[in-house]
């Protein structure tokens, strides 16, 4: 074992050129099996180290410009990549839905995506060069601008925070639980940095082992505190008791979200009315007993407005005080109802018993490329559309409209889909009860992406401490605890129906009082450790 790390570490801290390029993209590409729903967490640890010693046999360029530019951005960039081109491979199902020549863009447009995303980990790397050292100051000062570059792209151009490092240290329920603390923003921090301590092993230098060996068992430490932490928040939050709402989840298996062309609007109402009042078992009171009834993104893939007799069915079917929270396209009129203003939204409407929408949620942020076209007016010219159907794209909606309170309801945060994702950032989470997601994720059914964004939804729930019910077109169906722990669930691919009642919010959890403050100062100390440990000259590198 030791031979063969050994030969690892000199030859990365040796390599230059393409063959250092492709040895850190390939250590990226180890580093990606550690995102969900892989888990593969020793690979983080494998490929960590790699990063930090390529730094270590980085070039140093005289001028400040050419050295954020030159070799260190190069080898932060190309373990991005790899990185990224194994975490997000699975967006490219969606070009499966139309096919034909869109289909053979499909690796380009996956490698292109990864290559931008990975700009953010160049820079980070860059920058952490400028303040690079020996010993155990520069895996911090890495770890550092990583978890500040993470931050950035989970925000910068409306953010694409998909695979944060932190979701490596979350594959268990236990693990999970130490978001309620830093949110997954902090376990960014924090996953990095304990992955690279083999770097401080590796190669060996005139230290004793211990004293080498030293910092990695600090890190086994840490993930040993970070499980018995879970563990005993699990074992000793006491279960809440269950509002006084009853929820029904439908899994309708819509397909025709694809090609609004294509929707046969009185076969779709069929079906969702049938799942939505069946009965399980012969004691099953069908709606009697359920006061909101959740039909998922995209179940109704058309304006109700081309359909007038829907909205009458849909009354009719409602039992009295029960109302429709449904994922619908939703277009404003002008003053004389007929002609469009702007682009529609992807909106969560609330319908009554009436048939009359008294509430609505339009989703904020919306999917770049799936929901807006970026440069339309350039890619347009290219035969290049977003991909959920709509020639104008789609508006975003405000965000301050997330909080639901609908009569007899207990305020609700409504979450469409991707807007699940974004840590820190859904809204008014202090005077909400629990969270409602919706979602469509048939655009890829087949690979790991709604098992990914599943799991990013339950890491919410433990960093707000409130429970979640998601309701998915094509699967995963599910309520978790404020805990995070799924509850009740709907296999993937089930046309079905569940009934759920959300949990009564836990006291605000320390990540939902503090938010990222504390990333912020623990970014800035490791910052400011870097430069003083450079300044130091405990390891100076040649001009």
């Amino acid at each position: 074992m030791i031979q063969p790390v050994t030969w690892l570490a000199q030859t990365t801290m040796l390599s230059q050129g393409w063959r250092r390029f492709c040895l850190l993209a390939g250590a990226g590409a180890v580093a990606g099996l550690s995102v969900p729903p892989f888990f593969i967490l020793p690979a983080l640890f494998f490929a960590m180290p790699v990063w930090v010693w390529a730094l270590d046999g980085a070039e140093r360029r005289r001028a400040w410009w050419r050295r954020i530019f030159g070799p260190a951005f190069t080898i932060g960039f190309a373990f991005g990549w790899g990185y990224f081109l194994v975490a997000f491979h699975w967006l490219g199902a969606a070009f499966f839905v139309d096919g034909g020549w869109v289909l053979g863009a499909m690796p380009l447009a996956i490698a292109a995506l990864a290559a931008l995303i990975a700009i953010f980990w160049g820079f980070a790397s860059a920058f952490a060069h400028l303040f690079w050292s020996h010993g155990a100051a520069r895996i911090v000062t890495l770890s550092s601008f990583l978890a500040l570059a993470e931050f950035l792209r989970g925000h910068v151009l409306s953010g694409f925070p998909f695979d944060l490092l932190g979701y490596s240290l979350t594959g268990t329920e236990e693990m999970m639980q130490l978001a309620s603390v830093i949110g997954v923003y902090g376990l960014t921090f924090l996953a990095p940095l304990l992955a690279m301590t083999p770097a401080l092993i590796w190669p060996a230098d005139d230290r004793p082992m211990s004293r080498r060996l030293f910092p990695f068992f600090v890190a086994m430490a840490v993930i040993a505190g970070q499980l018995a932490y879970g563990w005993n928040r699990l074992a000793g939050t006491a279960a809440t008791e269950r509002q006084d709402v009853a929820f029904r989840l439908v899994q309708p298996m819509v397909y025709e979200h694809a090609d609004f062309g294509n929707v046969d609007p009185v076969a779709l109402i069929d079906r969702l009315l049938m799942l939505s009042d069946m009965r399980m078992d012969p004691a099953d009171q069908g709606l009697g007993d359920i006061t909101h009834l959740v039909w998922p993104e995209s179940s109704v893939p058309f304006f109700l407005e081309t359909y007038p007799d829907a909205l009458a069915r849909i009354a009719r079917m409602l039992p009295e005080n029960t109302t429709l929270l449904a994922g619908v396209p939703r277009q404003m009129f002008g003053l004389d109802g007929e002609v469009p203003q702007g682009a529609p939204y992807n909106s969560l409407v609330a319908i009554n018993t009436n048939g009359e929408i008294i509430a609505s949620y339009d989703k904020s942020h919306l999917v770049p490329f799936g929901e807006f076209l970026p440069f339309q007016d350039f890619f347009s010219r290219l035969g290049i559309k977003q991909f959920v159907p709509g020639s104008a794209g789609w508006s975003h909606g405000d965000e301050r409209r997330r909080l639901m309170a609908l009569p007899g309801t207990p305020a609700m945060l409504a979450v469409i889909c991707y807007e699940a994702i974004f840590s820190g950032d859904l809204g008014d989470v202090q005077n909400a009860q629990f969270i409602l997601n919706i979602t469509n994720d048939a655009w890829f059914d087949g690979s790991i992406g709604p098992a990914q964004h599943a799991h990013h939804v339950r890491l919410r729930a433990v960093e707000e401490g409130m429970s979640v019910l998601r309701a998915a077109n094509t699967g995963l169906t599910f309520a978790t605890d404020p805990l995070g722990r799924i509850t009740a669930q709907l296999a993937p691919g089930q046309m079905a129906a569940l009934d759920v009642r959300p949990d009564q919010r836990l006291p605000p959890t320390i990540f939902a009082q503090l938010r990222h403050y504390p990333l912020a100062i623990a970014i800035i100390a490791g910052i400011l450790i870097g430069f003083v440990a450079s300044r130091r000259g405990r390891r100076r590198m040649p001009e």
